[in-house]
Protein backbone atom coordinates (compact mmCIF):
# COMPACT_ATOMS: atom_id res chain seq x y z
CA UNK A 1 0.00 0.00 0.00
CA UNK A 2 1.65 3.29 -0.85
CA UNK A 3 1.43 6.24 1.23
CA UNK A 4 0.33 9.61 0.15
CA UNK A 5 3.05 12.15 -0.56
CA UNK A 6 3.47 15.37 -0.02
CA UNK A 7 4.19 17.79 -2.70
CA UNK A 8 7.26 19.17 -1.33
CA UNK A 9 8.50 15.59 -0.32
CA UNK A 10 10.05 14.57 -3.94
CA UNK A 11 13.82 14.33 -4.92
CA UNK A 12 14.85 15.53 -7.89
CA UNK A 13 16.91 12.95 -10.17
CA UNK A 14 18.31 13.50 -13.48
CA UNK A 15 18.26 10.52 -16.06
CA UNK A 16 21.85 9.16 -17.10
CA UNK A 17 23.56 7.23 -19.81
CA UNK A 18 27.38 5.60 -19.48
CA UNK A 19 28.74 5.44 -22.62
CA UNK A 20 31.83 4.07 -23.78
CA UNK A 21 34.11 7.03 -24.65
CA UNK A 22 37.32 5.07 -26.10
CA UNK A 23 39.58 2.07 -25.53
CA UNK A 24 42.95 2.95 -25.65
CA UNK A 25 44.31 -0.91 -25.03
CA UNK A 26 42.54 -4.17 -26.45
CA UNK A 27 38.89 -5.18 -25.68
CA UNK A 28 38.51 -8.26 -24.04
CA UNK A 29 35.11 -7.77 -22.50
CA UNK A 30 33.24 -7.55 -25.62
CA UNK A 31 32.84 -3.66 -25.58
CA UNK A 32 32.74 -1.25 -28.45
CA UNK A 33 33.02 2.20 -28.74
CA UNK A 34 29.47 3.75 -28.41
CA UNK A 35 27.97 0.82 -26.03
CA UNK A 36 25.95 2.22 -23.49
CA UNK A 37 23.64 2.14 -20.66
CA UNK A 38 21.10 4.61 -19.00
CA UNK A 39 19.74 4.66 -15.62
CA UNK A 40 16.37 5.64 -14.84
CA UNK A 41 14.34 6.72 -11.89
CA UNK A 42 17.62 6.36 -9.38
CA UNK A 43 17.93 2.53 -9.60
CA UNK A 44 16.56 0.91 -13.48
CA UNK A 45 19.43 0.08 -15.34
CA UNK A 46 18.11 -0.45 -19.35
CA UNK A 47 20.46 -1.34 -21.79
CA UNK A 48 19.77 -2.18 -25.48
CA UNK A 49 18.39 -5.17 -26.79
CA UNK A 50 20.97 -7.73 -26.83
CA UNK A 51 23.62 -5.89 -25.41
CA UNK A 52 26.14 -6.48 -22.46
CA UNK A 53 28.04 -4.41 -20.10
CA UNK A 54 31.01 -5.47 -18.49
CA UNK A 55 30.48 -6.45 -14.67
CA UNK A 56 34.11 -5.17 -13.98
CA UNK A 57 33.44 -1.71 -15.84
CA UNK A 58 29.95 -1.58 -14.16
CA UNK A 59 31.74 -1.70 -10.98
CA UNK A 60 34.08 1.01 -11.72
CA UNK A 61 31.14 3.12 -12.76
CA UNK A 62 28.36 2.35 -10.09
CA UNK A 63 29.69 4.24 -6.89
CA UNK A 64 29.70 7.75 -8.96
CA UNK A 65 25.86 7.22 -10.60
CA UNK A 66 23.93 8.37 -7.44
CA UNK A 67 25.94 11.70 -6.62
CA UNK A 68 25.72 12.08 -10.62
CA UNK A 69 22.15 12.10 -10.57
CA UNK A 70 21.68 15.22 -8.31
CA UNK A 71 22.54 18.95 -8.41
CA UNK A 72 25.89 19.80 -8.05
CA UNK A 73 27.55 23.07 -6.58
CA UNK A 74 29.38 24.43 -9.97
CA UNK A 75 32.64 23.98 -7.94
CA UNK A 76 32.33 20.30 -6.89
CA UNK A 77 34.78 18.49 -8.64
CA UNK A 78 32.17 16.05 -9.55
CA UNK A 79 30.08 18.03 -11.32
CA UNK A 80 32.56 18.81 -14.04
CA UNK A 81 34.28 15.27 -14.40
CA UNK A 82 32.66 12.85 -16.13
CA UNK A 83 34.97 9.93 -17.49
CA UNK A 84 35.29 6.42 -15.79
CA UNK A 85 38.54 4.12 -16.59
CA UNK A 86 37.47 -0.15 -16.58
CA UNK A 87 40.03 -1.44 -13.70
CA UNK A 88 41.69 -3.63 -16.43
CA UNK A 89 45.28 -1.96 -17.18
CA UNK A 90 45.50 -3.55 -20.41
CA UNK A 91 42.01 -2.26 -21.48
CA UNK A 92 42.28 1.13 -20.42
CA UNK A 93 38.69 1.68 -21.50
CA UNK A 94 36.65 4.83 -20.45
CA UNK A 95 33.11 5.58 -19.99
CA UNK A 96 31.69 8.99 -20.21
CA UNK A 97 29.00 9.39 -17.74
CA UNK A 98 25.86 12.14 -19.87
CA UNK A 99 23.14 13.87 -18.07
CA UNK A 100 20.17 13.39 -19.41
CA UNK A 101 16.40 15.04 -18.24
CA UNK A 102 16.11 15.62 -14.34
CA UNK A 103 12.77 13.48 -12.96
CA UNK A 104 10.70 14.79 -9.81
CA UNK A 105 10.00 11.07 -7.51
CA UNK A 106 8.21 11.21 -4.57
CA UNK A 107 11.22 10.18 -2.48
CA UNK A 108 9.56 7.45 -0.71
CA UNK A 109 9.22 5.61 -3.87
CA UNK A 110 12.93 5.55 -4.02
CA UNK A 111 15.23 2.68 -2.91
Amino acid sequence: MSVPHESSDVTELADLRVVVDRIEGRSVCGLRVGDAFTVTRSSRLRMQEGGHFCLYALAAVLPLLPAKQRALAGGDWLSRDCEVACPDPEERLVMRIESGPVRAIPTGDLT
